[in-house]
């Protein structure tokens, strides 16, 4: 009997990770599920996607600290290796620059990009052993358009579009694919303390995304539909950008 294929999402107690681990139990993955602190979300979540008739691993630590990553990964890679790796991790310090503080720029960058080359450096020699892979990297719309106070998170955010397409060129030779979501106003806590009602105006579409807007694209990502797609940065923000 064949093991269902294992999602690994990064930062899905709530908000976009959240809604991308429940679409992607929904498809039939059985769910590693990270978060950092929010326990009474992480086990909400567990239970929806249990649900669906799918497994779902909490695995409590901070993907910016290394030796914490690879601590509670090694046991279980010896064992398992994700199809599906979805690096959501991911928060704001917002501050114009002349402001902000060197903790603020470090956090964030920290969290977003040593985030995922922690991640991505435990679970790729696995994948690519198997010649078998996808990764998904989340994004923002922040990296492509400046916004005022989020020079640390539009910076996270960009770099980790050239991390996608770098890799992408590296491991494609082994079927392992990677791309990256790029969101943009969607109806989470990150939008909190946002003029919503301004913003709103300047959407095409005139309204905020929802989380499963963006948890759409990733299942699709995770598919046999996606298999001749890699290195490329899809948009879901409404027209904005």
């Amino acid at each position: 009997m064949q093991e269902n294929k294992i999602a690994f999402v990064t930062g899905a107690s709530k908000g976009i990770g959240a809604a991308i681990a429940k679409a992607l139990a929904r498809d039939g993955f059985d769910i590693w599920l990270n978060y950092r602190s929010s326990d009474d979300e992480a086990n909400k979540v567990k239970a929806e996607i249990e649900s669906f008739g799918r497994q779902c691993l909490l695995l409590k630590f901070d993907v910016a600290n290394y030796e914490e990553t690879e601590k509670i990964l090694s046991p279980l890679l010896e064992k398992q290796t994700p199809f599906a790796v979805v690096n959501n991790a991911g928060f704001r310090k917002d501050a114009l620059l002349i402001w902000m503080k060197r903790e603020e720029w470090k956090d964030v960058i920290s969290v977003t990009l040593d985030g995922y080359f922690n991640i991505v450096k435990n679970v790729l020699p696995f994948m690519l052993r198997k010649r078998e892979g996808r990764i998904i990297n989340i994004t923002s719309a922040s990296a492509h358009s400046g916004v005022p106070g989020q020079g640390n998170y539009s910076a996270a955010k960009a770099g980790l579009i050239g991390a996608t397409r770098s890799l992408a060129v590296e491991v494609a030779k082994r079927n392992v694919l990677v791309n990256a979501i790029s969101p943009g106003y969607i109806e989470t806590e990150m939008l909190d303390n946002l003029p919503m009602e301004q913003i709103v105006k300047n959407i095409p579409l005139g309204k905020a995304g929802k989380p499963e807007d963006v948890a759409e694209m990733a299942a699709f990502l995770a598919s046999e539909k996606a298999g001749y797609i890699t290195g490329q940065v899809f948009q879901i923000n409404g027209g904005i950008f």
